[in-house]
């Protein structure tokens, strides 16, 4: 009996000593912990974190309540139903802290079943995902500044190399190949930073990589539906284009819309624009953006694609300045070039001219060879 007896207290001693440890956990996690009776749908217990972490304590926890609890009810008649999929749940969710603002969190749960294999009480653990979605954007934005610092040299490189084999036809094979060898190796790269480091392959795995080619005679006719919107007589001619042209597809939409903004802001509204697009006389591919508004002045030509830089036409036009310079910078890393002309009859012609080497699209038959095959978009 007397052993009975010690051996009855080692386990107090134990229980109580394990229990001193838990409390201390408890105490000083930063996990938030919780109970709630299924019966009545109520928080019946929550660890010293929720205060420190949300500031409530569990007489004061009806909105942190809410959250946690949230279709509990429904939860407990599906695991009645037979779905015991619901036993056990993690999900994220935002809750409310004391202040009013909102706190990301990942919530963990568990249905504890009585007896007779009832739930009972559910009980859980909260924790704050602040710090992990922090994490993420700044990898995110890492990823950003790295692609870029490593793609804007490609896409010089890019440029460049589809202008040796544009002008080249006249080199030996052996200089050829080595043209299509850093071709082939700018791609490998360009595909390795889609893959590894392009922010949307982070957020998104599985994603298919970007395009990095477009149909010419379709992106000048998204580029004048959009400028439809804001000045009806746009108009787009094509003639010669390939099928395919390979650059940023993005980039390259910007470049129009930026020259279309241009073209509509300093021009009445009843003046008409012309888009047009053809194979350049030096080889490679012209896209011309005019208007027949007043031009510019010749003194301010050089300086149109400078930074920051506003003609005297710009008074009381809204505007950074910054566009034009934008729309160059972005040709100048396909390899190609973009000015500003002042027509003879009236108006300005802006170019965008770049290098389209022959095996540098999917299919580069031309679209319209059989004919002049200029058409208008009204």
């Amino acid at each position: 009996m007397g052993q009975t007896i010690a051996e009855l207290q080692a386990a107090l001693q134990q229980s109580q000593a394990n229990e001193a440890r838990y409390r201390l956990l408890l105490e000083h996690s930063s996990e938030i912990s919780w109970m709630a009776d299924c019966a009545t749908l109520q928080l019946t217990w929550l660890s010293p974190a929720a205060e420190r972490q949300f500031g409530y304590t569990l007489e004061t926890a009806q909105a942190l309540a809410a959250g946690l609890l949230k279709d509990l009810q429904g939860r407990l008649t599906r695991y009645a139903e037979g779905d015991l999929s619901r036993r056990r749940l993690l999900r994220e969710a935002e809750l409310a802290h004391a202040d009013g603002h909102m706190v990301p969190v990942e919530i963990e749960s568990t249905l504890i079943l009585d007896s007779s294999g009832v739930p009972a009480t559910v009980v859980g653990v909260v924790r704050d995902l602040s710090a992990r979605r922090e994490l993420a954007v700044q990898q995110k934005k890492f990823a950003s500044m790295l692609s870029h610092e490593f793609r804007t040299p490609l896409s010089t490189i890019d440029g460049a190399v589809q202008r040796l084999e544009m002008t080249g036809t006249h080199h030996d094979e052996a200089t050829r190949k080595r043209y299509r060898k850093i071709q082939t190796a700018v791609d490998r790269m360009l595909a390795m930073l889609d893959e590894y480091l392009s922010p949307e392959r982070m957020a998104s795995i599985g994603r298919e990589r970007q395009a990095n080619e477009i149909n010419p005679s379709m992106l000048l006719q998204t580029a004048a539906e959009q400028a439809q919107r804001r000045r009806k007589d746009v108009s787009v001619k094509t003639q010669g284009l390939p099928q395919w042209m390979r650059c940023d597809p993005a980039g390259m939409r910007l470049c129009l819309e930026i020259l279309l903004d241009n073209a509509i802001k300093y021009t009445e509204d009843n003046i008409p624009i012309e888009l047009v697009g053809r194979i350049a006389t030096e080889g490679g591919v012209e896209l011309l953006v005019r208007d027949h508004g007043a031009g510019i002045p010749e003194a301010e030509l050089p300086h149109v694609f400078d930074k920051a830089y506003r003609g005297s036409n710009a008074v009381g036009v809204t505007g950074s300045g910054l566009g034009l310079y934008m729309a160059r910078s972005v040709v100048d890393v396909h390899g190609g070039t973009v000015t500003a002309r002042n027509l003879s009859e009236s108006g300005t012609e802006f170019r965008i001219w770049l290098p389209v080497a022959a095996n540098a699209g999917k299919n580069l038959a031309p679209a319209d060879a059989s004919s002049d095959n200029s058409r208008d978009a009204t």
